[in-house]
C-alpha cells in the first residue's frame, strides 16, 4: 500500500445514484477508497452485492429516520478499525460520522450538516461544527495522521463560489461558517486540492434548482478532502471531477503516499 486513492463523494441519494450509472462509474476503477455521504439507505434496502462483486469492503452508518443523511465506505483495502459516529447522539442519529483505521493512518468520512431548510438548523449546524472540531481535536491526540473526506457544506473562501457578493448571506457561505473552515485549518489540517490547483472555477456542488447553473458551472467548493500537515508532503494529487453525474455534487479525488 505506497499509495491510496481516495474519493469523496455526496451522491443525494445512493439507490439514485445507483439508477444513474453509478456501479458502472465503479467499475472504472476510479479509487481505492469511496467516501459516501446522503446515502438515504441502509445496507439492507440496497442491492449492496454489486460492491462486493468488485471487491470492495463496505461499511455504513445510516440515519436513524428513513431515507435522510447517511455515510458509508466503500473500500478494496480491509481496514484495522471501523468506530460509527462521534459520541454526539444528536449527530450519530443522523449518521453522519464513521471512521476508518488504516495502519497509522485515520480516515473519516463525514457528511456536515445544511443550514440551507430554516434558522433552526443552521444553529444545529454551528452546533455541531463546534462539537465536531472538538472531536476531531481529541481524535489528532490518539491518531496524529488522519485523512477528512467529506460534504462539509461550507465554500471557504471566495475561490471557492462562482458569485461571492450575492451569496454573501447564503447558508454555506455566512461569515461565521467560513470564520469555522479558517478555526479548523489553524489546528493543522490542510485542504488537499489547493495544494495541488490554486485556479478558481473549481466547483464541487451545483443547484439542481436551476438546471443550467451545471452547464454555465455556476457551482461551489463545499466537498473536501483535508489531511493532517504531517501528511502534507505525502499528497501526490488531488482533483475533482465534474463530468461524473450522478448527484448535484461530484466526486473529488485525493492521491496520496502512505510510505
Amino acid at each position: 500500500m505506497s499509495t491510496l486513492r481516495i474519493i469523496s463523494y455526496n451522491v443525494n441519494g445512493l439507490r439514485a445514484a445507483m439508477k444513474k450509472g453509478f456501479i458502472d462509474w465503479l467499475k472504472t476503477d476510479p479509487a481505492d477508497i469511496v467516501c459516501i455521504q446522503e446515502t438515504k439507505a441502509t445496507k439492507d434496502n440496497v442491492d449492496h452485492k454489486q460492491f462486493t462483486a468488485l471487491g470492495f469492503h463496505d461499511y455504513w452508518f445510516s440515519a436513524q429516520k428513513k431515507g435522510y443523511s447517511g455515510v458509508a465506505v466503500f473500500t478494496k483495502i480491509k481496514p484495522d478499525a471501523v468506530e460509527y459516529g462521534t459520541g454526539n447522539k444528536l449527530s450519530d442519529d443522523e449518521g453522519r460520522v464513521i471512521q476508518l483505521g488504516f495502519g497509522d493512518t485515520r480516515l473519516i468520512n463525514a457528511y456536515f450538516p445544511s443550514g440551507t431548510s430554516g434558522e433552526e438548523r443552521q444553529q444545529f449546524k454551528y452546533a455541531w461544527l463546534d462539537e465536531f472540531l472538538n472531536y476531531l481535536n481529541v481524535q489528532k491526540k490518539k491518531y496524529p495522521k488522519m485523512i477528512l473526506c467529506g460534504d462539509y457544506n461550507i465554500a471557504h473562501k471566495e475561490i471557492d463560489i462562482h458569485d461571492p457578493k450575492g451569496n454573501k448571506h447564503s447558508s454555506g457561505f455566512l461569515p461565521e461558517e467560513r470564520a469555522w473552515m479558517d478555526r479548523f485549518f489553524l489546528t493543522n489540517w490542510i485542504d488537499a486540492f489547493r495544494i495541488i490547483h490554486n485556479e478558481p472555477n473549481r466547483y464541487s456542488w451545483w443547484s439542481q434548482r436551476f438546471p443550467s447553473v451545471r452547464i454555465q458551472n455556476k457551482g461551489w467548493r463545499i466537498d473536501y478532502i483535508s489531511v493532517t500537515e504531517n501528511l502534507k508532503g505525502n499528497i501526490v494529487d488531488a482533483e475533482i471531477y465534474p463530468d461524473v453525474k450522478h448527484s448535484d455534487h461530484c466526486p473529488v479525488y485525493l492521491k496520496i503516499s502512505m510510505k
